[in-house]
């Protein structure tokens, strides 16, 4: 494919003109609005304009993995991860990007003339060229907003499973939901490192808040009573409901070893009394 030249030419003698335009067809698709400041906006758009008009002296179509484009591709990086912090959807920030198709297309049509082959050349160049930028926008967004739901996930499991000091060597942990997997290892984690920072004796899991107990879940259970055990901690487990007992029973799941109690009162009780304190009225 050969290299386009009039796309960076008439960048760099309409840039002005282009970018005016360009922000009157961002204001008619209103891409951003109510999000980013004019101002912010304004700026972004007239520093891709300069890093495209020095990229698209090598602009090989849709090629942009080339050193060449490494500026502006970090650049779109950066918009598109502040795009995923305004809470902008993929289609609005794939928008800042389309949408200079028209004033760009309408510039290359007068720069060409009445020459139509170079004219068809050209547009075919230039749509290659944004379309794989808007890709590239596209693609960041998405890996962006990923790691934001992934890190809110994980923030979400931990605040879910706060790990509270009843007494002196007595620590609870409310569990509320599905016991999966990596809640497993969050409880786990939580409880073995609070047991170090406390040297608490007796660990306290109170499942009143799991709605169901499958097989799955009690191997979970089990894993972290052993962990804790490991650390020489005794593992008490309250909050076994009727149904929760019927349906362990039915599941055939051995919890031979492990105390358990219908209730957290119940289980505090238990636990004051292996520590040696009473309580009276």
């Amino acid at each position: 494919m050969v290299t386009s030249c009039l796309i960076a030419t008439v960048l760099r003698k309409q840039r002005k003109q282009l970018h005016e335009q360009w922000m009157l067809e961002l204001g008619r698709v209103s891409a951003g609005r109510g999000r980013i400041s004019s101002e912010e906006l304004a700026q972004q758009t007239a520093e891709f304009l300069a890093l495209l008009e020095q990229a698209s002296q090598h602009a090989m179509g849709g090629e942009i993995s080339s050193n060449e484009f490494k500026e502006i591709r970090e650049f779109l990086e950066r918009v598109s991860r502040s795009r995923v912090q305004q809470g902008f959807s993929s289609d609005e920030t794939a928008t800042l990007i389309f949408s200079f198709k028209r004033p760009l297309f309408q510039a290359l049509r007068a720069e060409a003339g009445k020459d139509a082959d170079m004219l068809a050349d050209e547009v075919w160049t230039a749509t290659e060229l944004l379309d794989a930028l808007g890709l590239h926008t596209v693609k960041t967004f998405q890996r962006a907003r990923e790691e934001v739901i992934n890190r809110q996930q994980q923030e979400m499991l931990e605040l879910s499973t706060p790990v509270v000091k009843l007494w002196d060597g007595i620590l609870a942990l409310p569990m509320i939901g599905t016991l999966d997997s990596a809640r497993t290892q969050i409880v786990m984690e939580s409880l073995l490192q609070k047991i170090v920072e406390t040297g608490s004796q007796i660990a306290i899991l109170d499942i009143t808040g799991v709605p169901t107990v499958d097989t799955l879940v009690a191997q979970h259970l089990l894993k972290t009573v052993t962990a804790l055990r490991l650390m020489g901690a005794e593992c008490i487990v309250s909050g076994i409901r009727p149904q929760i007992a019927q349906t362990i029973v039915h599941l055939g799941v051995d919890l031979q070893g492990i105390t358990t109690k219908a209730n957290l009162a119940d289980a505090l009780a238990l636990a004051l009394k292996r520590i040696g304190v009473s309580l009276t009225r």
